[in-house]
């Protein structure tokens, strides 16, 4: 039987999605090349903001077509489902459509009701027991003689009261992969769903960690990115013996810097997302200058540039803050490169507030930024508060905010040309079949010649020059 996943969202989804493949796996089912010939589609979604939601209902609706069209044997004049016509008329099998994620969590007593299309629900904490829907649908097509434990709760897998961390969270052959070290977020900025979704934060043991970086070694993985919603805030144990030594996040970055060298490990470079400023330390600014294996690209989102704003989205820092904290990370790691996330049109944001993010950024001078505007969501302090910005003027300020980070960006990307760097290659480019594309530990990219045995390998390459977002190089 195959399967076959749509992610959206977070780097958190892809890791469980990953995750969740590797059932799937363990159980002999294969990967269908594509939605339209598989028996098990999982939809892994996102509710961080209401366009992702808005994508998935669109897919939805598109799913219930497909499934139509699986159910009997039309002609083929549904164009853009052919191969699943062809499919169905070889003999296939009535597609099933799982939908997972936080989606799946905030929707739970509608979504199956609105779209019939959905056949499984897994909430947030749930994903352990996708091997329910597997003994499911191989008892339905007579595979298995196993209780069918999820249609006796009309397909809503029913929660566990914890987070449960899988052991293994990367794709087949993936030479850069997430792992999972935390998951859940205590500080409920005014404007965030997550802590609603994803609940409190749970840290995964020491050891677990651990064990996942041997396993992927063993996989000849490269490169690694521990996740979580707020990796500083990590606080876990050494064992999950409730008894054991308690680890902050900085002390697990030296364990996990000092068990890579130690092991000889195929894995050359860490890094770690997402990082609030309120809880990035001294020691953990420490720790990454002095570990040539974590990498020296922080993201540090400050979502706005005003005092005021921050204290009404509950960020818990200043602008002065931010600035002694960025001052320390330059003057430990000046080689560091520093990425954000900014948010304009908040509600009662007003000119001279946005006048001020602007001057952060000019005084902090990111690398690159996710910019975006306030998207309101149901159930969070922002999406009632007073004063909400006009959508026309979230744009118009949002636009003003990318038209200064583009050219700061290339101001600042411009400071490496003529260095050497060691990068880690991707890709072929895109662009042309003789380069490939590669990337610095600060996360730039640079294309050189090369060919397809590189992909998966460090190189040293000379920085020649900058073509927008992208370095131009020549192999050493």
């Amino acid at each position: 039987m195959t399967y076959f996943f749509e992610t959206y969202g977070c780097q958190m989804n892809i890791a469980e999605s990953a995750a969740a493949e590797q059932i799937f796996i363990e159980r002999g089912w294969q990967r269908a090349e594509n939605a339209q010939v598989t028996d098990l589609v999982l939809i892994n979604t996102c509710s961080v903001r209401a366009t992702a939601e808005n994508r998935i209902f669109g897919r939805l609706g598109w799913y219930a077509g497909l499934k139509a069209v699986r159910a009997c044997k039309p002609d083929a004049k549904h164009k853009s489902l052919d191969r699943a016509v062809a499919y169905v008329q070889d003999g296939a099998k009535p597609l099933k459509v799982a939908v997972m994620g936080c989606m799946a969590e905030r929707l739970q007593k509608s979504l199956k009701r609105d779209y019939p299309v959905v056949d499984y629900l897994i909430g947030t904490f749930a994903k352990q027991h996708i091997g329910d829907i597997i003994d499911d649908m191989e008892r339905e097509r007579g595979l298995s003689a196993q209780v069918p434990a999820v249609t006796k709760r009309d397909g809503i897998i029913t929660e566990d009261p914890v987070y449960v961390f899988s052991p293994l969270s990367a794709e087949e052959g993936a030479f850069s992969t997430f792992v999972p070290i935390m998951n859940g977020c205590n500080n409920f900025c005014t404007y965030c769903i997550v802590p609603y979704l994803r609940g409190r934060e749970v840290s995964r043991p020491v050891d677990a960690i651990l064990a996942e970086l041997d396993e992927l070694s063993k996989r000849g993985v490269r490169e690694i990115m521990l996740l979580g919603q707020n990796v500083n805030s990590y606080h876990g144990r050494m064992t999950s013996d409730a008894s054991s030594e308690q680890v902050d996040f900085p002390r697990l970055m030296q364990i996990v810097a000092d068990h890579v060298r130690q092991t000889n490990s195929s894995i050359g470079w860490v890094r770690f997302d997402s990082s609030h400023p309120k809880d990035l330390s001294d020691d953990l600014i420490d720790v990454i200058a002095k570990n040539d294996v974590l990498c020296k690209g922080i993201h540090l989102a400050v979502q706005h540039g005003s005092d005021r704003i921050l204290k009404s989205m509950n960020r818990h820092y200043t602008r002065e803050d931010f600035y002694t904290l960025v001052d320390k990370i330059r003057a430990k790691i000046p080689e560091a490169s520093i990425t954000t996330d900014i948010m304009l049109g908040f509600p009662g944001e007003t000119d001279e507030d946005v006048e001020k993010t602007l001057e952060l950024m000019r005084h902090v001078r990111f690398e690159s930024a996710f910019m975006y505007y306030f998207n309101p969501r149901e159930g969070t302090p922002a999406a009632s508060m007073a004063n909400q910005i006009p959508l026309a003027e979230k744009k118009a300020r949002l636009q003003k905010i990318i038209d200064l980070q583009l050219t700061i960006t290339q101001s600042e990307m411009e400071k490496h040309v003529g260095k050497t760097e060691k990068v880690l290659v991707e890709r072929l480019s895109r662009d042309d079949e003789t380069e490939v594309l590669a990337k610095t530990d600060r996360d730039e990219r640079v294309a050189f010649k090369g060919d397809a045995s590189l992909i998966g390998q460090f190189v040293t390459v000379h920085i020649d020059s900058l073509n927008g977002n992208t370095y131009k190089g020549t192999r050493v």
